[in-house]
């Protein structure tokens, strides 16, 4: 190799490296590593729903009893467990531990992750009721742990997901006993959200892009005029234009086949729940349960335009 293919190859390395820096300090002028106040968004029910306040009177016996693993599984994954663990047996251990076999474990044991001193202090095993308490809350059942997640309030979706987590094993722990004469209530109607019009009337754009940013929007959104599209399709000037019409996007027959216009009563609802929106939607997130966090992102939305669609 000459002394001028040399000097290129170093170029080339010096370049890279160059771009790798700048582009780690842009993302972190954009999108600051810092630890949240508070969730963006409220995972667990609203306030006031009548099934979840009977539910959560129930003995975990009873609720396990009739938990659904499947339904487990979708709440795991619709709570982002999975970018913080591997569930596979004999996977390894990301921000957050591999949760094979981790019904009836010893805490704090799994090889390969270094855990927090908070955690690796409790002398006892994951069983289904301490496995239940840390869910509820992890920073209340370990103070200091390294897990950020703010808890699961529903008591029903926690229930499901231990049960999905017992069947990662090729020995399931036996489930305790529950009364048989105990029944799940039926469920009560959630409350009907607010009017959307009534909502953005006090909603705040920079608290709605904050959210945008916090929920994890831009992994699959650019939002900047003639951005181009990702997983999800460029959503500058989204309110107002025909649902499922921005250019070079392959929009799911679900979401294809709605006939209208994003209006803010349509993003509402559609926020609320993509997968009941259009079932079928490639949208993977669950929803957004906050009335004014919606309302919020809807009105940063409404910004992203040279002539914004007037307030309702």
């Amino acid at each position: 190799m000459d002394s001028m293919q040399i000097n290129k190859a170093f170029a080339a390395v010096l370049v890279s490296g160059i771009a790798f820096f700048v582009a780690g300090r842009l993302g972190t002028v954009l999108i600051p590593d810092t630890q949240l106040a508070k969730s963006a968004i409220k995972i667990e029910a609203p306030a006031g729903a009548g099934a979840v306040v009977a539910v959560a009177d129930l003995p975990l016996p009873v609720l396990l009893a009739k938990a659904d693993p499947a339904e487990g599984q979708k709440a795991f994954a619709a709570a982002g467990c999975i970018a913080c663990h591997s569930f596979n047996e004999g996977g390894k251990a990301g921000i957050g531990p591999n949760l094979y076999a981790i019904v009836g474990a010893q805490m704090a044991s799994k090889a390969g992750y270094s855990y927090s001193a908070a955690l690796t202090a409790k002398n006892a095993n994951w069983t289904f009721e301490a496995l239940n308490e840390w869910l509820i809350k992890p920073a209340a059942f370990a103070a200091g742990t390294k897990m950020s997640y703010a808890g699961l309030a529903d008591a029903k979706k926690r229930a499901d997901i231990i049960a999905w987590l017992r069947t990662l094993s090729s020995t399931p722990v036996a489930l305790p006993a529950a009364s048989a004469a105990a029944v799940m209530p039926a469920a009560a109607a959630a409350p009907a959200p607010k009017p959307i019009a009534t909502l953005l009337a006090s909603a705040d754009a920079a608290a709605g892009q904050a959210s945008f940013l916090q929920l994890g929007c831009i992994a699959c959104h650019s939002f900047a005029q003639g951005g181009k599209n990702g997983l999800g399709p460029n959503l500058y000037g989204v309110v107002g234009a025909k649902i499922a019409n921005h250019e070079g996007y392959t929009y799911s027959k679900a979401l294809a086949g709605k006939d209208g216009m994003w209006t803010f009563d349509e993003l509402n609802a559609w926020l609320i729940k993509p997968a009941a929106y259009a079932a079928g939607t490639k949208m993977t997130y669950a929803g957004v349960t906050d009335d004014q966090v919606r309302a919020n992102v809807i009105a940063y939305l409404r910004t992203l335009a040279a002539t914004p669609v007037p307030l309702p």
